[in-house]
């Protein structure tokens, strides 16, 4: 278990003042991003229910906000519920080759723990940071072939829930050991859901931040935890992955920072979806070209995209529709754009986009699969109604660090999901906006929302 020592280690040595300011810049432009996610579930079902849940089992107030709705809670219901609707509409952050979503899993559990603690603005995106490099390298350690069956974001990120609260109570590395251990043992979440369009996946979120948390709490009080969980021979790889490699926990720790290379979404929709999305719409604007004049789209994916994406044949819901490549690429055809609007308007009940997706096919390709999940390649080949052949490829989807979003397209951003919801006037957005800029001055969160 040498390798996580030295990543428990890491976390442990950790400080303010070891961050790039490259690195507090873009902590603050990944929870800018959170916030907008969460805002933008408000009042959009399953969340109302687990909202529902944190009034009947938690406090009736508390130090911890609830995003959505404004109520004060305990910490780990302000997780639980934060961490679920900022995964529902499809516009949280991802990092690449940890398949991972850090912010719907690390920014809940640490805003919820750091208004528990009366933490100031430094120490939260301290406690984030240290929340993504983990779990990004645990997500990496533990391989594509863990990601076929098991929701990344719901197993790894209850860990680097974890490890973000951890860093709020200054753990040492001994501390990090048996939290990596508690976290470890509750991680959960697997993709079958998306076959029945299913409300899962904003379960996995819930349960990942809040075990997270709580793991952390009990950490805090003396629990001790598995000392292997991560590398040991009945530990998380043992059970999870036939491709694990414990060297990745620990490569490069304080030398290459992970969450620089965490990409935005810029479609409300599956990331898998993005490459295609993004090369299709690199033809048509190129050669000028209308959805009808299109017969056939053919993409050219890697095997995740299939895993994922290939349950899904005739979306039963919104969210699954998310799912769909065919419905991606049709909205993308027909209209432009596979925003919330575009979604929530068209994604089920527009004929041209349904006539669209019976159009377009995924097929395993070589060169975008041995690229993945580094690089996550789009490759389109269009056939036209006139006979004409066309090819579109992307190399870096819009929101990727190479094609990022500049602050000014956050700033955007933002206030796109919260007219989406209506959680708030453009006028808050703007001050919303202002506070998080800010963050590193906060002196307490209280007010922060």
């Amino acid at each position: 278990m040498s390798h996580t020592h030295d990543l428990a280690g890491f976390l442990a040595g950790l400080r303010y003042a070891d961050l790039p300011e490259s690195v507090l810049l873009r902590t603050q432009e990944l929870f800018l991003d959170w916030l907008g996610s969460a805002l933008a579930a408000q009042g959009a079902h399953p969340i109302p229910l687990f909202e529902a849940y944190a009034r009947h089992m938690g406090p009736a107030s508390g130090p911890a906000r609830i995003l959505v709705n404004g109520a004060g809670s305990s910490a780990y219901f302000a997780a639980l519920v934060n961490a679920a609707s900022s995964h529902l509409v499809e516009q949280d952050d991802l990092h690449n080759s940890s398949v991972l979503h850090p912010a719907t899993v690390v920014f809940p559990a640490a805003l919820a723990a750091a208004q528990d603690l009366g933490k100031s603005g430094r120490e939260l995106l301290l406690a984030a940071v240290a929340g993504y490099e983990a779990g990004i390298r645990i997500g990496e350690f533990m391989g594509r072939s863990h990601y076929r069956i098991f929701h990344t974001t719901a197993t790894v990120g209850t860990l680097a829930a974890a490890v973000a609260v951890g860093k709020l109570m200054e753990f040492d590395s001994e501390q990090f050991i048996n939290l990596l251990g508690s976290a470890g043992t509750q991680a959960a979440g697997l993709w079958e859901f998306l076959r029945d369009a299913a409300d899962s996946k904003q379960l996995h979120t819930a349960k990942a931040a809040a075990d997270g948390l709580l793991a952390a709490y009990l950490t805090r009080d003396g629990l001790s935890g598995a000392r292997n969980i991560l590398e040991g021979e009945q530990g998380m790889a043992a059970g999870m992955s036939r491709d694990a490699e414990p060297a990745l926990l620990s490569a490069r720790l304080g030398s290459r920072w992970a969450l620089l290379e965490t990409s935005f979404k810029f479609h409300a929709s599956c990331r898998h979806t993005h490459p295609a999305a993004d090369a299709l719409l690199e033809v048509m604007q190129r050669e000028g070209l209308e959805h009808g004049q299109i017969a056939r789209v053919l993409t050219r994916v890697h095997q995740g995209a299939i895993d994922v994406l290939g349950r899904v044949q005739v979306p039963q819901t919104v969210h699954q529709a998310k799912f769909s490549m065919g419905t991606v690429l049709g909205l993308i055809a027909v209209h432009g754009k596979a925003g919330l609007p575009e979604f929530q308007r068209h994604g089920l009940n527009d004929p041209r986009v349904a006539a669209f997706r019976d159009k377009v096919g995924m097929q395993l390709d070589p060169e975008v699969d041995a690229a993945y999940p580094a690089r996550w390649l789009g490759r389109v080949e269009v056939q036209c109604v006139d006979g004409r052949t066309l090819h579109g490829a992307i190399d870096e989807p819009k929101g990727d660090p190479g094609n990022g979003l500049s602050r000014a397209e956050l700033e955007d951003k933002l206030q796109r999901l919260l007219q989406f919801s209506g959680a708030r006037t453009p006028e808050q957005g703007n001050a919303l906006i202002r506070r998080v800029w800010a963050l590193r001055d906060a002196a307490d969160l209280n007010s922060l929302l």
